[in-house]
């Protein structure tokens, strides 16, 4: 029973382990409270691996450097593991100064150093010890003689005499470069004989000072081999992480379980597939606004920066260009740091600058700023995906799968060190570069107060061979993105699409089975099917158009004009969709505009002459040539008058094309309206050209694009039918007008059994006229002394929209027969008629026919008047079919300029627009798409 009470003990206390370290790994913050050097005072000292101030101990001051203890004046160490030291009090006061090593007491010859220990003159060494290592009571300070043939001087730690630099005997003969020679980077020229260039050096020699500095020295050794790990590679990155996993009982430091005391923080954990609890585990505690009291869009960064040996250097602030290589104004750089302005920066550096700039690399620890609950500045991890990192032969960092992920945390920008040979005054036959930086922060899904996850910079390095540094350059690039999860935005847009293409499929079968009654089509075949394709084509288009410019406005209302920040602008990697939407709604549209525009090339039209002859002519009949008296002709003028106002109708559109273009491209580039496409977010329509110019949003130009031609074409049409129509001219009613007092009627068929009709018969039986006649008669109708126009005695309805039999329909055919086969194939013709002369007859023959139906001269053939039910108005389909008599529908709108521009008004806004905005995106300029819809609209 005691054994099984063990075991699940144990088990117990294993599973709790395993919930613990997940929850670590999970739930932990990656903080830590900001400390300086400066900060930590005359009693403790600056840890270089945990970042923070540590208490030392008895009889202990910190040093100078002030990133250790050291004992105190009088006292001697007696214990030293590398980082902690144990302190005693000298035996005696006559023992003041503890020696160099810090072990031992010693009275000094002469003065003292700035660390406390004793100092000799220039050119001596210290001797604290004799032969056998007996510590002498006092030191001796011991000369090095300078001449021949000994020419010694002081060793770097002053404890041995070694012999001088040649250039030193060579020039001087002696130790001493003299008054007329240049000492320079250790060496002794000659007057006018100095190099013109000095190659600065780290020797890895000087990595010996301390425990603590030495696994800083190592932990950057394996940030320059790029962080790869293998398990059968034991290099430097192989080594750190063997101390790491031995020294696991030194514990974390910063309660971070990654960072192990006494050791640099490398690596988020010891393996991969941490990235998605790391970036997740716990957002950012500081919110973000645009807009109000509560304003902050000001990011910082905060570097801990380390040299090659491991010194720690200071803090930094990244402001001002510290990690981006290209050059720029100090504004434009620090627009980098601003919440939610996306930036990009690149740019071609020359090598030899950069051989200049970087002799050595500097390393980066990564910290963003925050203020903690206490009111103290705090530092927030940013972890680093290296694309270079390989694990186990594997570039595990670039694929877009977190979990294969293993994120890092020191960078450095620049290594011209590990690429010299033989000696480091060697030029480097290989750099390494990061030659792509980007700064990722993502919004806190759902948030509400402008709160983001953990930012992730992602870092690629390029390595260049040296070859010709003064003709080389460098491509490299700088850039901070945001980013949010678009996939509920992206499911409320295919819900969209998803419900307003299942009203197109509808509304399409509705205009399919309209068109069908309207061409008299019994049958169900390939021509039907083809028209609901072409229908559902521009159906779709509109779908399309609708959800890509409700998306366009969305962001760009909700993106700029938000306080705290809820959304964030989409990348453009997931503007790609967008984009393809656009293109589908432009392809649909052009689809839809050239079946209307074949459609309205393709109408039947009749202008139906009511104009009778008055009186007689004496004509010569042909043949014997005798006079005899004929009916006087009737004047074509009036119908070819007609006719050209019919046709100069057909283009009548309710905008002006040209100012259209004008105050589009006037608002957009004169006002600034295009500074709202910006992915910022300001608001501001004019902007500092001294300022960062942020890219372009597709969406947001989109949106501007699109909102800016739609009010200004909507404002247009407002004007025409509200003011214009009204206060100057209708030309569609005096068209009508036109064709009263002409004694014109026009006849015309849009499908094959349905068209319309607009009765200009005059209510004064003729209108081939002199001048008095006419203005009698126009007084007379003003004085209502006649009949009014309409076609129905007592109406002045003269617009309607006809459905006709079949019968109709074959009659009108044979009639135009003749002209068809005018303009048919040539082995139709009959070569002996005159074609002149069967056109005159068939267009009277046509014109008595249709003069007869519509005065109801054929029972057969006749017609009923009625009004448009309310439901065919809406949907578009007339439920009576015209089986034995034709319908005449009242149609007081005057559609039938539904067959011209004027009636489409909305199909040539919409695809004008979207014409515009296709050519926008393909070139980034509004001037190019307003040249170029320009020349369409000519076209």
């Amino acid at each position: 029973m005691a054994t099984g009470a063990r075991s699940m003990f144990v088990c117990i206390s294993v599973l709790f382990l395993v919930l613990l370290k997940t929850r670590l790994y999970s739930c932990q913050q990656f903080a830590i409270p900001f400390q300086q050097p400066s900060h930590c005072g005359s009693e403790k000292y600056f840890d270089i691996s945990s970042l923070s101030c540590v208490q030392c101990e008895i009889n202990q001051v910190r040093s100078v450097s002030g990133t250790s203890c050291v004992c105190q004046v009088g006292h001697r160490m007696v214990f030293n593991n590398g980082g902690a030291i144990t302190c005693q009090k000298c035996p005696s006061d006559s023992k003041p100064v503890f020696t160099q090593d810090g072990f031992g007491c010693i009275r000094c010859p002469g003065g003292l150093n700035t660390e406390g220990k004793c100092q000799c003159p220039p050119g001596s060494i210290l001797v604290e010890r004799n032969r056998n290592g007996m510590l002498l009571d006092e030191g001796i300070c011991e000369a090095c003689n300078g001449f021949e043939p000994s020419f010694a001087v002081p060793n770097l730690f002053g404890d041995r005499c070694v012999r001088c630099q040649e250039t030193y005997i060579n020039t001087t003969n002696s130790c001493t470069c003299g008054q007329t020679n240049i000492p320079a980077g250790g060496l002794c020229f000659p007057q006018n004989n100095l190099p013109t260039t000095v190659v600065s050096v780290v020797n890895y020699a000087q990595l010996m000072y301390s425990n603590l500095t030495a696994c800083q020295a190592l932990g950057n050794m394996c940030v320059m081999n790029l962080n790869s790990l293998s398990s059968v590679n034991n290099d430097a990155c192989g080594l750190f992480n063997t101390v790491y996993r031995s020294t696991a009982a030194l514990g974390s430091v910063q309660m971070i379980s990654f960072w192990r005391a006494n050791l640099p923080w490398l690596y988020y954990g010891d393996q991969a597939g941490l990235a998605s609890r790391i970036l997740s585990a716990e957002p950012f505690p500081t919110s973000f606004s645009f807009k109000g009291t509560a304003q902050n869009t000001n990011i910082q960064f905060t570097a801990a920066v380390y040299n090659t040996k491991g010194d720690f250097l200071k803090w930094q602030n990244v402001k001002g260009g510290t990690l981006q290589l290209c050059p720029d104004t100090v504004i434009r750089l620090n627009a980098a740091y601003r919440f939610g302005t996306t930036y990009r920066q690149s740019c071609q550096i020359p090598l030899s600058k950069i051989l200049t700039d970087f002799p050595e690399p500097m390393f980066y620890d990564i910290y963003m700023d925050f203020i903690s609950g206490n009111g103290q500045k705090s530092l927030w991890a940013v972890p680093v995906r290296n694309l270079n990192l390989q694990y186990n032969g594997q570039f595990v960092n670039q694929g877009d799968n977190l979990n294969n992920w293993y994120l890092t945390r020191r960078i450095f920008l620049v290594d011209t060190l590990s690429g010299r040979e033989n000696t480091l005054a060697n030029q480097p036959k290989v750099i390494r570069v990061a030659t792509k930086i980007t700064i990722s922060i993502q919004l806190e899904p759902k948030t509400k107060k402008g709160v983001i996850n953990t930012p992730l910079m992602t870092v690629s390095y390029t390595d260049v061979l040296v070859s010709a540094p003064d003709t080389q350059s460098v491509s490299v690039s700088f850039s901070v993105e945001y980013e949010m999860n678009q996939s509920e935005a992206q499911v409320q847009t295919d819900v969209a699409l998803g419900v307003l293409g299942g009203m197109a499929v509808l509304n399409s079968l509705l205009k399919t089975v309209s068109w069908k009654r309207r061409v008299g089509s019994p049958l169900i075949d390939l021509q039907n099917v083809l028209k609901f394709l072409l229908f559902f084509a521009g159906d779709m288009a509109n779908v399309f158009f609708v959800v890509t410019v409700g998306t366009g406005l969305y962001w760009l209302i909700f993106f700029k004009a938000q306080q705290f920040v809820t959304v964030l602008l989409p990348l453009p990697v997931q503007e790609n969709r967008f984009v393809t939407y656009v293109g589908c709604a432009f392809a649909l549209k052009a689809v839809q505009f050239l079946h209307k525009i074949i459609n309205h090339v393709s109408i039947d039209i009749f202008f139906i002459d009511w104009e009778r002859p008055r009186g007689k002519v004496l004509k010569t009949a042909e043949g014997n040539g005798d006079m005899k008296s004929a009916p006087a002709p009737v004047s074509i003028w009036r119908t070819y008058f007609v006719a050209n106002e019919w046709n100069e109708l057909q283009t009548l559109r309710k905008i002006n094309p040209v100012f259209q273009i004008f105050a589009v491209l006037f608002f957009l580039e004169v006002v600034g309206f295009s500074n709202l496409a910006l992915m910022d977010p300001s608001s501001d329509l004019s902007r500092d050209p001294q300022s960062y110019q942020a890219p372009w949003s597709l969406i947001l130009r989109y949106g501007v694009a699109t909102s800016v031609w739609l009010v200004i074409g909507f404002l247009q049409v407002i004007f025409f039918t509200v003011f214009y129509e009204t206060f100057v001219e209708d030309k569609i009613r005096q068209f009508v007008d036109l064709c009263s007092v002409s004694n014109i009627s026009v006849l015309l068929f849009s499908n094959r059994c349905f068209g319309y009709y607009i009765h200009g018969r005059s209510v004064h039986g003729h209108s081939d006229t002199n001048m008095e006649e006419m203005n009698l008669n126009l007084k007379r109708e003003a004085e209502n002394l006649c009949g009014q126009r309409g076609l129905l005695p007592s109406t002045d309805i003269q617009t309607f929209q006809v459905s006709i039999t079949n019968k109709m329909r074959l009659q009108y055919d044979r009639i135009r027969e003749p002209l068809s086969r005018r303009t048919g194939p040539s082995r139709l013709l009959d070569s002996s008629a005159n074609p002149f002369e069967q056109s005159t007859k068939a267009y009277h023959t046509m014109n008595m026919f249709l003069g007869s139906f519509i005065d109801h001269a054929h029972r057969e053939m006749d017609y009923i008047v009625k009004d448009k039910l309310f439901m065919e108005r809406v949907i578009g389909i007339e439920f009576m079919e015209p089986i034995e008599k034709s319908l005449f529908y009242n149609d007081d709108s005057h559609s039938f300029s539904d067959v011209l521009y004027y009636g489409n008004e909305a199909t040539l806004l919409i695809f004008d627009t979207l014409f515009f905005c296709i050519v926008d995106i393909g070139t980034q300029d509004f001037v190019v798409a307003a040249v170029l819809t320009y020349v369409q609209q000519k076209v």
